[in-house]
């Protein structure tokens, strides 16, 4: 039996497109707009060192009226990034922020921006790819989760924010941390 091309349009329309990388879990449906000064982040878009040196902007397109906790991860590094061909592939965590709010600021394009005054609990660390042979993109993955009302991280979670930066867990640490599923994902790309 011979499939239409109609028939292929309507089925792969009727998707769910994942704005996390394939395999990744969670997976995230709803898009997180990430912005590096004037580029809009396209899940899987490439980007140099140059473009993500500063913290992005991130925002979304309904009107945000909570508090939330956004974090930001490379799924590709190596347990040993001076050598990264001796290491194992691991997950790094490179930011997690609290307390986004909405800024009452609102793109051109249409988005709601949030901010924070938070610097931590992990400081900002831009993405800094080792230079690799051959070289491999490394998929840097943003989540937002809403924060609890008068969210104290637990002590479990903590612990993994500051011990366990290579190899990090991020459904483990969602769980210690008392949040619920992501309400928000994108990643881009970066070769080093």
């Amino acid at each position: 039996m011979k499939f239409s091309g109609i028939y292929a349009l309507v089925v792969l329309a009727g998707l769910s497109t994942a704005q996390t990388p394939d395999g990744f879990e969670p997976q995230v449906t709803p898009h997180l707009d990430v912005i590096f000064g004037s580029k809009e982040v396209t899940p899987g878009l490439s980007l140099t060192k140059s473009d993500t040196a500063r913290a992005p902007t991130i925002g979304l397109k309904a009107q945000p009226n909570g508090t939330y906790v956004w974090m930001m991860i490379d799924l590709d590094a190596s347990t040993n990034p001076f050598n990264p061909k001796q290491g194992k592939p691991a997950t790094y965590l490179h930011t997690v922020l609290r307390d986004f709010k909405a800024s009452g600021q609102k793109t051109d394009s249409g988005v709601y921006t949030l901010t924070t005054r938070a610097t931590g609990p992990v400081a900002w660390f831009a993405p800094a790819p080792p230079a690799e042979n051959p070289p491999h993109p490394h998929r840097y993955t943003h989540l937002l989760w809403e924060q609890p009302e008068n969210w104290v991280i637990p002590q479990a979670a903590q612990t993994q924010l500051q011990t366990g930066k290579t190899a990090f867990n991020v459904p483990a640490f969602q769980k210690a941390a008392g949040l619920s599923a992501p309400i928000a994902g994108n990643y881009f790309n970066q070769t080093g």
